[in-house]
């Protein structure tokens, strides 16, 4: 059984979250308090590695609700996958969603959703004891093979699928239930090597357990305690009945599995002269070593196994394992930060491993498919709230685009976490418009929440622009006035993207009746950038009438940089993207950056408020 995905009700700051993935990896970010951890306690509850207490449940914000109350009921629904053997014994489909639910003062129950009886008598039958099945059976008029519990049982299951059927919420059968993926959860920054060592070695203990030749003499021990305590819960049964003679029917059904025997496995370390080490008053730094130590050890247990099922028949599939990192990172220094995304990669390497990673790290967000990434922030009402650049459709637009964002270098952090996008033609544009915006505004683009991006031509710019908008984005395309003779520029289809037409597309120049970003800048000013940074040999000088004699042809940035080339000194600039860049150095007050630039800027800052 593989965990694809999972969301959350009434669960800590979860109000309501969906789809969450489960990847490889997937990696949670957001600011502190956002909900990392609840989303990870929450993957943990659903697999049942924790137990709910009223404090996990989401305060009720309605009008209805009194202040301070809890919410009536917490679940939280993965989506699974089912192995062939899986949906034999259970009759499901290969997809399913399986939800672990608690109402206020009620325990837990793990149910899956599928087609039942409509007939309510006939629903959850194997939570019934013997004599409901055998009056159930004598109402119905059915005739089982025998008498036992398990001839009862089968007779009614198989009558109520011949009736009436509807899709509802019913019990998670235990075959399935035993099939759960098995939880790995490292804990926070405050973790304890002690407690890394027991979540490793408990992984371990399971393993054995479920270890063919270990099992028989297991089931043999477990059983006869079973049947050691039925005996004690029969006399048990019977005293009750006589001194509570209101009961009709008493029974207690003992049940004992040693999986969950594993205590626990205290780690004692000394230096080299044989001094022990108290862990509890050691650095954080040192801590934080050792557990990734045995994160690293986790990760050669885990291939073992992995190598050890692959010579299972093809119908036992291994258990799915899902590893959970809570900012592994923390205290660590850069090095041994390399090492825990290394350790990650080679866990999600695994065919049956997935990796769940809550982490501020830059290095490691930016490291996996955006489409594995996990914002987390807080909404109206101290409310966690998911954001994910991804659709629920999956076809070849979206993946073309997403690999048109990918090669331009678009970091997932970026995506994540700047508040307006300016997607701009190419290098010209990279170089010089961060001075320019310095100079006309008093700050940076990235004091201002602004990503600059070049894209390498016009039709880069309009896909990346469209790319972002698709994905919600805040976004701004700026182009030279001559992109609009291309078809793609044309305003119904720049409708269609999806783009603002008046807020969100700025054709440079078009304003003064130019052709691009260069025509901006007066004579005078391009004469005296000419003279500071590219001079003639003296004693001849640059002139405006230079610049002006080249504004008359379409590409007046290629004319210049040709002349400049052919007629300065000793230095020219190499390239377009270098000669507008040292056009902006020679700029020093806010007014000689050109007016419908300063207009762009403005506009910027607007949308990144």
């Amino acid at each position: 059984m593989y965990l694809d995905s999972y969301s959350a009700r009434g669960f800590r700051s979860l109000a309501h979250v969906e789809g969450i993935p489960v990847s490889r990896p997937t990696v949670l970010a957001g600011r502190n308090d956002g909900g990392k951890s609840a989303v990870l306690t929450a993957l943990a509850f659903l697999l049942g590695n924790h137990r709910l207490t009223d404090e996990d449940r989401t305060y009720a914000q309605s009008e209805e609700s009194a202040t301070g109350r809890r919410c009536a009921e917490t679940w939280v629904e993965g989506h699974f996958r089912l192995d062939a053997e899986e949906r034999s014994r259970s009759g499901l489909a290969e997809h399913v969603r399986i939800r672990r639910r608690s109402s206020l003062g009620e325990a837990a129950c793990l149910e899956y959703f599928g087609s039942r009886p409509v007939d309510p008598k006939l629903r959850d039958l194997s939570q019934l004891l013997k004599p409901v099945l055998a009056k159930l059976v004598t109402e119905y008029g059915l005739s089982p093979a025998g008498s036992l519990k398990e001839d009862l049982l089968a007779e009614l299951t198989a009558h109520a699928k011949t009736l009436p059927q509807e899709q509802g919420w019913q019990p998670l059968p235990k075959a399935l239930e035993e099939r759960l993926p098995r939880l790995l959860s490292f804990g926070g920054k405050h973790e304890s090597p002690d407690a890394a060592v027991h979540t490793a070695l408990n992984s371990s203990y399971k393993t054995h357990l479920e270890d063919e030749t270990l099992q028989g003499r297991v089931r043999e021990i477990e059983q006869e305690i079973n049947q050691r305590l039925e005996k004690e819960a029969d006399s048990l049964c019977s005293h009750i009945r006589q001194h509570c003679g209101e009961y009709v029917s008493v029974n207690v059904k003992p049940m004992v599995s040693f999986s969950g025997g594993f205590k626990g496995a205290p780690l004692h370390v000394s230096r080299a002269d044989g001094e022990l080490v108290d862990l509890t008053r050691a650095g954080q730094g040192s801590t934080r070593r050792i557990a990734l130590a045995v994160w690293e050890w986790t990760s050669n247990l885990l291939e073992t196994a992995e190598l050890a099922a692959s010579g299972e028949p093809a119908a036992t599939q291994p258990t799915q394992t899902i590893v959970v990192y809570d900012e592994p990172d923390t205290h660590l220094d850069y090095h041994h930060q390399r090492t825990v995304m290394d350790i990650v990669r080679k866990q999600c390497a695994l065919p049956h491993v997935n990796v769940m990673v809550a982490t501020h790290s830059m290095n490691l967000i930016d490291g996996v498919d955006i489409a594995d990434v996990v914002h987390l922030s807080l909404g109206p009402g101290g409310r966690t709230i998911v954001e994910r650049l991804k659709d629920d459709q999956h076809d070849g637009i979206d993946f073309h685009l997403g690999q048109i964002a990918a090669s331009l270098g678009l970091r997932n952090s970026v995506l994540l976490h700047e508040r307006c996008f300016l997607a701009v033609e190419g290098d010209t544009e990279q170089k010089s418009l961060p001075l320019l915006f310095r100079l006309a505004q008093n700050m940076s683009l990235q004091a201002a929440g602004i990503a600059l991006w070049g894209c390498e031509n016009n039709e880069g710019a309009l896909h990346l622009a469209s790319y972002l908008v698709k994905h919600q984005r805040t976004v701004m395309l700026m182009v030279d006035a001559d992109s609009r003779t291309n078809k793609l520029f044309k305003t119904e289809r720049l409708r269609r993207t999806g783009l603002n037409l008046e807020q969100q597309v700025s054709y440079v120049g078009e304003a003064e009746g130019y052709n691009e970003l260069e025509e901006l800048f007066s004579n005078e000013q391009w004469t005296k950038a000419a003279n500071t940074l590219w001079p003639k040999p003296a004693p001849q000088t640059w002139h405006p009438d230079d610049f002006e004699a080249h504004r008359d042809g379409k590409k007046f940035s290629a004319h210049i940089l040709d002349m400049i080339k052919k007629e300065a000194e000793d230095t020219s600039p190499n390239g377009k993207p270098a000669m507008v860049y040292g056009l902006a150095t020679t700029l020093t007050t806010p007014e000689d950056v050109p007016h419908q630039l300063r207009e762009i800027f403005a506009q910027l800052q607007q949308l990144a408020h």
